[in-house]
C-alpha cells in the first residue's frame, strides 16, 4: 500500500513532492477519486458548504485542487446500496483516493460497511488522507478523539498502519491541540504515535515509514 497521511491537506512543496514521487506518472495525467464521507459525522465540518468546498477543490486545504487530470466523487455511504460491480471497477482503476477530514470512526464505519476496506490492500492508487482521514489507518485514534460513536463504542479503526496519529498540532484555531495534550493522548495509546502539525504528513509505503516535514511534530514510543 501506499499511503500519504496529512493532517491538512498537501500543503507544501515538501509533502507535494513526496506526492508526486509516490504516483506512477504526473499528477494532471492521474485520475483521482475523492472521499467526503468523513465531514457528515463531524459536527463541524458537514453536511452542507464545506463538503462541497471539498468536492470542488475551494477548500483552503490543497486536495482536490492539485491539477488533477480528472477527479470524481466516491460516497461511501452509498455504496452499500449499488451492485459492487458498478464501483469497484472505478477504484480499481484508479491513480489516487483523496480522503477527506472529518470523523475518523464515521469514516471506518462506512469503509468497512462498503467493502472498501476489504479492496484496499490490494489497490495501486495511492492513498492520501488528511486528518481523520489519515487517522482511519491506525489501530486506534484515543478517546479524546471520539465524536460520533460507533455501533460497538470502541475507538478502534483500520489498523493498515501500526502507529496513531495526532493532527493539527498547535493549530491556531484548536487551541486543545497543544503539545503537552498530544503527550497525554500518547500515553494512552497502544504502540508509536505521532502528533504532526499541518506542515507534516507520514508517507507509507509497504509498510515503510517516512516523516515529511516543513513544520513540527513528535514521534511517541512507550
Amino acid at each position: 500500500m501506499k499511503l500519504l497521511l496529512t493532517s491538512g491537506g498537501v500543503i507544501n512543496k515538501s509533502i507535494h513532492n513526496a506526492l508526486v514521487d509516490m504516483l506512477d506518472k504526473p499528477i494532471d495525467e492521474c485520475n483521482a477519486l475523492c472521499i467526503p464521507t468523513a465531514m457528515y459525522g463531524h459536527p463541524w465540518v458537514g453536511p452542507g458548504k464545506k463538503v462541497w468546498d471539498f468536492i470542488s477543490g475551494k477548500e483552503q486545504n490543497p486536495m482536490v485542487n492539485l491539477g488533477w487530470k480528472s477527479v470524481g466523487v466516491l460516497e461511501l455511504t452509498a455504496l452499500p446500496s449499488i451492485d459492487k460491480d458498478r464501483w469497484v471497477p472505478l477504484v480499481q482503476e484508479t491513480d489516487v483516493l483523496l480522503v477527506s477530514g472529518g470523523d475518523a470512526l464515521y469514516l471506518n464505519y462506512w469503509m468497512r460497511q462498503c467493502g472498501l476496506a476489504d479492496l484496499l490492500p490490494s489497490l495501486s492508487a495511492v492513498y492520501v488522507g488528511m486528518s481523520a482521514g489519515s487517522m482511519v489507518m491506525a489501530p486506534s485514534i484515543g478517546e479524546i478523539f471520539v465524536g460520533w460513536s460507533p455501533p460497538d463504542g470502541e475507538d478502534k479503526t483500520l489498523g493498515f498502519v501500526d502507529f496513531a496519529m495526532f493532527p493539527h498540532l498547535d493549530h491556531e484555531m484548536l487551541p486543545d491541540n497543544t503539545m503537552e495534550n498530544a503527550e497525554r493522548w500518547a500515553a494512552g495509546m497502544n504502540g508509536p504515535a505521532y502528533a504532526v502539525d499541518d506542515e507534516t504528513a507520514i508517507k507509507v509505503i509497504d509498510g515503510e515509514v517516512e516523516v515529511i516535514s516543513e513544520g513540527n511534530w513528535k514521534l511517541f514510543t512507550h
